[in-house]
């Protein structure tokens, strides 16, 4: 099997799965317990949290465990907008967002809050300019995407961390759950008060997420219940999945910060694609993730491309994972201008560290063969 598809998920470490396996077994008490069982727990919980907080160089306080990217994204949008309503009750995010912020945009939409959608360019990118026209009086929350899960294009973060800091008023929450581990994200140099991250798209756990809340700021709760992690996100903490996360944190940053390997290999990628007739890719050469390439092949649908390479035993996607089983173009690429034809057309082949020069090379192959034989069947 060749599996280009770790923008949806990856493959957990054994090391992982082993570390979850040894604390849900062993473990396996209630991180609140008074008794000696729950307090084993909770000692590996706050080793973990430490561990995690000394990668992301931030305080360990600043660190809340949730169920992953979905749940982050809501806590800390949600919960800003309504702990701080009474600043103002306007937000601003881009056209580009990944559902659990577009959704949930449109939710506080629904309850009275003002969201301004911020257009991309050819790339995906904002203008810092649009940004600050947008901004107004009644501002108090700005969420954007770090690196967009369909296309790959890094927004220009710390720029905005920037020139946010001209309006103290307005909070900061950043989107990071596919840049972990592939692309420099400094919490602190770049002004973020919000951020969302998610184990399973670095080699842990479904299941296990991360929201860093600089000091400072609080959030309304969106649960309650045992005010557990804060008294911010009720419920009983998943140590193992915890304890796994913080090993799949630390084995991540190791392979990030000894390998150019990504970028490498999906240089070769695209410039195999490049050379083939009625192929257009969508991912920009600059700023942008070395792990996530989009592009489409004229004249055959996305699903259709996908299951053909799939009979192959290779295996990339459409849209995002969270979308990619509705039959519709990406939004992504419409916002980029691009025609609904071409993005009806459009799949994603995103790698990990571990894939190897042998699998791209086999999947440059049979791209190159599955376009050639569909073409065939197209003219029969």
């Amino acid at each position: 099997m060749i599996y280009l598809d770790n923008s949806a998920t990856t493959q957990p470490y054994k090391e992982v799965i082993d570390a979850f396996v040894k604390v849900s077994s062993t473990f396996f008490g209630n991180p609140s317990s008074l008794h000696g069982v729950g307090e084993k727990a909770e000692k590996l919980l706050q080793q973990a949290r430490r561990q995690i907080a000394e990668l992301l160089k931030v305080k360990e306080k600043e660190l809340l465990f949730t169920s992953g990217g979905t749940e982050g994204n809501n806590m800390a949008i949600k919960g800003i907008a309504k702990q701080y309503q009474h600043r103002g009750n306007h937000l601003i995010t881009t056209t580009i967002e990944h559902p659990s912020v577009i959704e949930t945009m449109k939710q506080l939409e629904k309850e009275g809050f003002e969201v301004t959608y911020l257009p991309v360019d050819g790339d995906g990118r904002i203008s810092l300019d649009d940004l600050q026209v947008a901004i107004k009086e009644e501002t108090i929350l700005v969420s954007v995407m770090h690196v967009n899960n369909e296309i790959g294009t890094i927004q220009p973060i710390k720029a905005i961390g920037t020139l946010l800091k001209e309006y103290p008023k307005v909070f900061f929450h950043v989107d990071a759950v596919q840049s972990v581990g592939k692309v420099p994200l400094e919490l602190y140099e770049f002004g973020i008060d919000a951020c969302t991250m998610s184990s399973h798209k670095f080699h842990g756990l479904k299941g296990s997420g991360i929201l860093y809340l600089r000091q400072g700021v609080t959030l309304m709760p969106l649960l309650a219940g045992g005010n557990q992690e804060s008294e911010l996100r009720s419920g009983t903490e998943n140590t193992g999945g915890i304890v796994a996360m913080a090993k799949a944190l630390r084995m991540t940053n190791d392979y990030f910060n000894s390998s150019s390997k990504l970028s490498h290999l999906m240089n070769e990628i695209r410039i195999a694609l490049s050379e083939i007739e009625d192929v257009i890719i969508h991912t920009p050469i600059k700023a942008t993730a070395p792990h996530i390439l989009n592009f489409s092949v004229k004249g055959f649908k996305s699903e259709v491309f996908v299951h053909a390479l799939e009979e192959n035993d290779i295996y990339i996607s459409t849209t995002s994972a969270c979308s990619s089983k509705h039959a519709q173009a990406s939004s992504t690429l419409l916002a980029m201008g691009v025609k609904e034809e071409i993005a009806l057309s459009a799949v994603r082949v995103s790698l990990s560290y571990h894939t190897t020069a042998d699998e791209v090379e086999k999947f440059i192959h049979e791209v190159k063969h599955t376009i050639f034989q569909l073409r065939k069947v197209m003219k029969a």
